[in-house]
């Protein structure tokens, strides 16, 4: 049998095998901008008790920094913090201002430290600032997040992936994520780890994330919602972080 013969010439292949839609490509863009560490919000300077952990010796290499992050994604902010993100993008998107109101008012009074309640507040109001900066959202939308007291980091992600028009389940994994690179980047600044040693614990645990997704909104969605704030040795350290002597980082 002879063999084919080498096409010659470009090769006529359809555009769209190449070419994903232009809003496909304009929603991929806006949600690595919300999930980028350039995003001024200042995430990089808080730890979320992290460093209180290492210096009660909770955490002390790769291993026990990879329980800990997976324990605290898995058991605390799955239980509580993405079942509320969840119901607060629910209520922008439907409009529900006085459910927004509710749900941001919520998660604010379930912060058991000074360090956790500022750290929330200070994140919320940057990215609610940016978000208006930027004109993101309708106008009533924008005056319902200005009208909030108080604008949780929940809060204002939520607005933000709903005024740009994110599917709710990849805004929420990247919400996740964010909060996961924080995590690693403090970890190798503090135990100390190597930059090697932070990817390969990013690498395990990202796939935790979709289990994460799941669990919050099934949390969500039952009526009433399943939030649950126990997590006390995540409090007893961020309270001992507030009068640590040496630090890194604002919690």
């Amino acid at each position: 049998m002879k063999d084919a013969e080498p096409v010659s010439g470009p090769v006529d292949t359809p555009a769209s095998a190449w070419i994903r839609k232009t809003d496909d490509v304009d929603a991929q863009m806006a949600l690595l901008q919300l999930t980028s560490p350039a995003l001024p919000i200042g995430g990089y300077s808080y730890s979320q008790g992290l460093e209180s952990a290492i210096e009660c010796a909770l955490i002390k290499d790769e291993a026990s920094a990879q329980a800990w992050i997976t324990e605290q994604l898995m058991h605390v902010i799955a239980h509580c913090e993405a079942p509320i993100w969840i119901l607060l993008f629910d209520a922008w998107s439907t409009m529900d201002y006085a459910g927004a109101a509710n749900w941001n008012t919520w998660f604010h009074a379930s912060r058991e430290t000074r360090e956790l309640r500022h750290e929330t507040e200070q994140m919320g109001w940057s990215l609610a600032g940016l978000a208006g900066s930027l004109s993101w959202g309708s106008a009533d939308m924008r005056a319902a997040l200005g009208n909030l007291r108080v604008v949780t980091l929940p809060a204002a992600h939520a607005f933000c992936a709903c005024a740009l028009s994110l599917e709710k389940h990849d805004a929420l994994a990247a919400y996740l994520f964010t909060w996961l690179e924080n995590q690693i980047m403090a970890a190798i600044k503090t135990v100390p780890l190597g930059q090697l040693a932070g990817q390969r614990i990013l690498n395990k645990v990202r796939c935790h994330v979709g289990a994460a997704c799941d669990e919050a909104a099934q949390r969500a969605g039952a009526s009433p919602p399943r939030l649950d704030t126990l997590a006390p040795q995540l409090a007893i350290l961020s309270a001992r972080h507030e009068t640590q002597y040496s630090r890194l980082f604002r919690s």
